[in-house]
């Protein structure tokens, strides 16, 4: 083959895939639009409203299109995709400041399965979503009498658009000419648009969509004031209790070192100098261990960054961006967890880099990848939008073996070469130093269970309002304190996994590496506990398919949590064991 065709081939191949992440502007999405111009409104997706993932197409209900010709729609980003975003042509003739009063669009011959169909519907509360120039709009299928008994359908959609100059800056839709649902008998569905000038500037038509009153209540602002004081309090005392206590440590070492031999051997011998030969010795797998952690560090770049741009861009103004860019900087930041996950392996003395390398690279991806597949067979059974279509699958396999894969590989090599050189401030003792018996509470299963309660009292607070802008009708844009949130999660962590680590090596257990880890990894179980109450007390989800979808997915999160809070937990604890080894005299 010739470079030009590999070229070529290598252009069909990666084109297609980059068009998927990177955000299109077509003509249909510039906003702009001169007088008596084609503004197309599409039909997105229906279904119950208390279940906000389970969804499906607009028609699959038995509503009628206008006769206007159809245009098809395509996912242009992997984000939308994902999400189940499925826009059909609804038919309707709407033009650019062109009123149309009340018309006829389409009639439904009403037989008995499309009555059962859209009385089903109205019992579970059916609302639908359409868009008009990238704004949402809902509307409610229909309403059921008071005894229950009679179903009517809304039959009109009132469209009410504002503009300012060219663009349009705000939708309303009102639903009026209430039928009631009789087998064999025909529906007229019926439209109009008013358009108004509006005083909106355009880029701030989203703003109507946000609910201050809600992310930016008193308790909010408490919750976020309650954990700073609690992160100046725990770094108070931490610094507080090691300080003084370290202090004494050193004074209690030095003075032992001018003592002959024979009153060293009568001494009392205690504390965390005495590990100082396994102190360093690698953790048991180590080849987990470093995966984990490079996991873990790449996991919180990925915050990091989202969060960053989620702050200077407004990405909820286009659909599935944040899907996508979060996608885009997890492919991005694959060289951090090669080389963090490359370099602790080397640390450790692993010879099969490459395995771990494999491992490091897919055991997020095969996580989710693993969840999204269990869940899309039922997505199939359902005939849910949230199906993941088979080319999608196909991009995101294409994502994870020629964008992660090499670029984890060129991190595990950067940190293999860069510092992966085990220089510890102390030798590792050939025989492994017997751990003598503890208190009870100072066992490490004890603090790992114990160690995720205060990060996890920082965080609560924030998770109910991230829960709820996922899983019902919120868009989220308070970005700052998500920001602030995550700073106080990590210091919180890393003191707790240091008071932690101190403990378990002044009684003489040299364990730290997976206790410091798993203990800050332990937010987790609290986080995934809470979606249980969640769930249960704070929304009226029902059935298989938003039962698993959400418990599915909430496990995804709570174990993506606790692996980027073990890593900070580790990273955190292992400067802090370093520098007390490095400060102390040792034989």
């Amino acid at each position: 083959m010739t470079g030009s065709s590999r070229w070529k081939v290598a252009a069909v191949l990666f084109i297609p895939l980059l068009s998927l992440l990177l955000p299109v502007r077509a003509d249909e999405h510039e906003h702009t639009y001169t007088d008596k111009e084609e503004v197309v409104l599409w039909m997105n997706t229906v279904g119950p409203y208390h279940n906000r993932q389970e969804t499906y197409k607009y028609f699959s209900l038995p509503f009628c299109a206008g006769n206007k010709k159809t245009i098809s729609h395509y996912h242009e980003t992997l984000g939308e995709a994902l999400q189940g975003v499925e826009l059909e042509f609804s038919g309707l003739d709407i033009k650019f400041k062109d009123e149309v009063m009340q018309t006829t669009y389409c009639e439904i011959d009403l037989d008995k399965p499309k009555k059962d169909a859209f009385v089903y519907a109205i019992k579970n509360h059916y609302w639908y979503q359409m868009y008009i120039d990238d704004l949402p709009i809902w509307g409610i299928v229909g309403e059921a009498d008071e005894n229950g008994e009679d179903h009517y359908l809304w039959t009109y959609k009132k469209l009410e658009i504002g503009f300012n100059g060219n663009r349009i800056v705000d939708v309303n839709l009102t639903s009026e000419g209430k039928v009631k649902l009789v087998p064999n008998t025909r529906i007229a569905m019926s439209y109009s648009v008013k358009w108004k000038k509006s005083d909106v500037k355009f880029e701030d038509r989203f703003d109507k969509y946000l609910d201050p009153s809600f992310f930016q209540h008193r308790i909010h602002w408490f919750s976020i004031f309650n954990s700073f004081m609690m992160v100046i309090f725990l770094v108070g005392l931490v610094s507080m209790i090691l300080m003084r206590t370290l202090r004494k440590d050193y004074a209690r070492y030095s003075k032992e070192e001018e003592m002959d031999d024979m009153d060293r051997d009568l001494g009392d011998e205690y504390g965390w100098k005495q590990v100082h030969g396994d102190v360093f010795r690698p953790s048991s797998h180590p080849l987990i261990f470093s995966s984990l952690i490079g996991s873990g560090c790449q996991i919180f770049s990925v915050s990091l960054i989202v969060i960053i741009v989620a702050m200077l861009e407004d990405l909820y103004t286009e659909r599935g961006s944040m899907l996508s860019t979060a996608i885009f900087v997890y492919a991005a930041t694959s060289p951090v967890n090669g080389y963090f996950g490359g370099s602790l392996y080397a640390k450790q003395g692993g010879r099969r880099w490459i395995k771990q390398m494999f491992i490091g690279a897919f055991l997020i991806p095969a996580m989710v990848c693993g969840t999204a597949f269990f869940i899309n067979f039922i997505a199939i059974y359902y005939h849910a939008s949230r199906a993941i279509p088979f080319g999608t699958m196909v991009a995101v396999c294409c994502i994870c073996f020629f964008v992660i894969l090499p670029l984890n590989l060129v991190g595990t090599i950067l940190g293999r070469n860069l510092s992966g050189q085990p220089n510890f401030p102390c030798r590792v003792n050939a025989v492994p130093r017997p751990i003598p018996e503890k208190k009870w509470f100072m066992e490490p299963a004890v603090i790992v269970c114990l160690g995720g309660i205060l990060p996890f009292g920082s965080i609560f607070i924030e998770m109910y309002f991230i829960f709820t802008s996922f899983w019902a009708y919120k868009i989220y844009y308070v970005y700052g304190f998500m920001m602030l949130v995550l700073v106080i999660l990590c210091i919180v962590t890393v003191c707790v996994t240091i008071v932690c680590t101190y403990f378990l090596l002044n009684a003489e257990d040299y364990r730290w590496q997976w206790t410091s880890f798993l203990s800050a990894a332990s937010t987790a179980v609290y986080v995934y506990m809470y979606s249980f109450y969640y769930y249960f007390f704070k929304t009226k989800m029902y059935g298989l398919f938003q039962t698993s979808f959400y418990f599915g997915y909430m496990a995804v999160f709570s174990t993506a949590l606790g692996i980027m809070c073990g890593a900070v937990g580790y990273m955190g604890t292992s400067a802090f064991v370093r520098k007390i080894y490095t400060n102390v005299k040792i034989d």
